[in-house]
This record gives C-alpha cells, structure tokens and sequence, in this order.
C-alpha cells in the first residue's frame, strides 16, 4: 500500500462537483475507466458508497469529503487487519487528498440482509452460526492481542476515560435539551459528568484490545466461500482504537437496529468468555458499563442527526437504544447514573423523542 500524503485536499462537498471529481479518479482506475454508477443508501456518516461495474467486474467506490472525513484512516486500519489475517475489502486504488477509495465489493449480505431474508424454519440456525463466527472473531482479537503484526502506519489510541466521557457528553449535548429544556439540561450537566466520570474510573477498563467501535449486523458480511472467521467480512471499521474487548460484544448483541434474541445473546457471552479465559464478573461489569456509556452516546447521536442532519427516521431507532440502556443500567456499578436517570428523565421521555432544538438553537456545531 503506498504512503499516505501528510495533507489533504479540502473540496465543497457539492454533489456535482464530487461526482465530477469521482468520474476523474475513476479515469485512472484500469478496468474500471467507464463503469456503471449504482450509489447505495445512505448511513448515519458523511461517506457514501457507489457500486460500479464494467465488464462483468463489480468494485465499490468509497466517496469521503475530505472537510468531513478523513479517509486516511480507513486505509492504515484495512492494512493492519488485512496483516493480520482478517476479512476486509481489498484497497484497488485510492486518492486520499481527495477522499476516494475504491474497494473489493463484498456483495449484498450483510448480516442484517441476510436474517431479513431467512425464512421460519432455518433463521434460528443461521443466526447462531452467524452470530457464532462474529463472536469467534472478536475472541481471536482477544487472545493474538499481544501478537499480532506491526509494521504498518496504524498508530493505534486508546478507547480512555476521556474518549469515552467526550462520547457520554453527546446524551446531554443533544439529547436533555428537547426533553428538559435547554436551561435545565444545562444546570444538570455537571452533575451528569460526574456521575460518569466515577463509574468509569471504579469500573477499572482495558486498554488492550483492537476494538471496532461499530461492531454489529449491518457492519458485518457474510463470506462463506472463506474459511473460519474469514467468513465474517468487516465494514465501517475507520474509527477502531485500543480498548476494552467487552466494547464490541457490546456493540455485537445491544444492536440498535435489531433486536437479538436472548438465546443468541446468552450463547455469545458463554462462547466468548469460555474462549477467552476471562473473569466473568470483571467481563460482566465492563459488557454493563461499556454498554451504558454506547447507548448514552448513541440516544445523543441519533437526536443528533435529526436535529442537525434532517435524518429523522433514527429517532425511530431509541426506544431499542433505551430498552439496552435501562438494561445495563441494572448493574450495581452504575446504580448512581440508574438513580439520577430516575430523577430527572421520566420514562414518558425514554423513547422515540420529538426534536424541538436544532444544532443552531442548541448553539452546538452544525
């Protein structure tokens, strides 16, 4: 893979111009210089994805607006887990200064596309042998964590109290304002801190496991003509850091667009914990703690993009975020945040939320 330029170009992320721009990047591609263009739906990112093909070949060309994205990332990560034996798309051709990637196309069948289309009776055995390669993987994470390859330009940080109480603030950023109002989620949001700040601090999190941060079944491919935990192909995994290896198990089974039946999360934690080793009470506290603090960040994301991107279908998305949340909430380390959730966000409020504020009402980053 060749050296990332220290800089990039920051271009208007105007449709015209970037399609423009993708078309001249598609130009020096070989085999793909005049491709059809299939652009895929949109996520909760900045990135868009379009599907391109020309002469029976299939590629997908990753869009990041450099002012938006920093696409750099995604490629030092995609040679570090490539190194190490993990399933991601191979890197074709790439102009990071101008945040073009085009990718290996991995298909249609997410893990999410796949349990959609399953019928009645095989569904519960897909979903166990899916869920059971997902799990393997990140149990592979866990025990080559001291191993693994070096060599490349990723430069790992860490998933630290600070990173994580930046992503907790997000809840009262964006979220206690449309429900308390602004002025008291603003006199509360000391004290919110606080609360998490202790919690964090008590509940003693490693620093030690690569961590995808986006690890569930929309991120996740299915490759079965790939051997082991080769079959799991991995997407979206840009922002990965080192941290705690309950963070994605988290991730995995508390999906904010689905729901996980019990029996899959029941039989993941015991094929995780029996693989790996680990102390099942200090694992349980960080799966309880991680999970609150992922859901807390993710209700202020999702109001986030309604009030600040016009993506209003997310909301559609919190009363599941809620219902992981309230759970995780259950255990005794977090019974502070659990009491001052109880005091001051009714349980009228814990669901699908109107949005009153926008970034700019909010006075917050538009």
């Amino acid at each position: 893979m060749s050296v990332l330029p220290e800089t990039v170009t920051v271009v208007p992320a105007n449709s015209m111009v970037r399609q423009e721009m993708a078309t001249a990047f598609l130009k020096t591609c070989p085999g793909f210089e005049n491709p059809e263009l299939h652009p895929l739906a949109g996520d909760a990112s900045f990135r868009r994805y379009i599907r391109i093909r020309q002469n029976g070949k299939n590629a997908m060309l990753m869009d990041a607006p450099p002012e938006k994205e920093d696409a750099r990332k995604y490629l030092v990560i995609a040679e570090y887990l490539h190194k190490n034996g993990y399933s991601t798309p191979e890197v074709i051709a790439s102009d990071i200064a101008r945040g073009f990637i085009l990718l290996e196309d991995f298909g249609d069948d997410t893990y999410t596309r796949i349990l959609n289309r399953a019928d009645a009776e095989t569904k519960a055995q897909q979903e166990q042998d899916l869920y059971e390669a997902a799990v393997d993987l990140l149990a592979d994470w866990y025990l080559k964590r001291s191993t693994l390859v070096d060599g490349t330009q990723f430069t790992p940080g860490n998933y630290n109290e600070r990173a994580l109480l930046k992503e907790v603030s997000l809840f009262a950023e964006w979220y206690m304002p449309q429900v308390l109002g602004k002025e008291k989620a603003t006199s509360l949001y000391d004290e919110y801190m606080g609360i998490w700040q202790t919690i964090i601090a008590e509940a003693h999190l490693s620093h030690d496991v690569f961590v995808h941060r986006d690890y569930h079944a929309d991120n996740l491919m299915w490759l079965p003509e790939r051997q082991g935990i080769k079959r799991v192909g991995l997407l979206d995994f840009q922002d990965g850091l080192y941290g705690d290896p309950a963070y994605d198990m988290v991730s995995l089974l508390e999906d904010a667009r689905r729901d996980v039946p019990e029996r899959i999360v029941q039989h993941a934690m015991m094929g995780y914990l029996y693989a790996t080793k680990m102390n099942h009470d200090d694992f349980k506290t960080a799966y309880a703690v991680l999970g609150a603090q992922r859901n807390s960040k993710i209700v202020g994301i999702f109001v986030r993009l309604a009030a600040r991107d016009n993506k209003h279908h997310y909301i559609d998305f919190l009363p599941r975020v809620w219902s992981h949340l309230e759970h995780d909430l259950s255990h005794p380390l977090l019974a502070p945040l659990a009491q001052w959730m109880d005091k001051h966000i009714s349980k009228e409020w814990r669901g699908a939320v109107p949005v009153k504020y926008t970034a700019r009402d909010l006075d917050l980053a538009v």
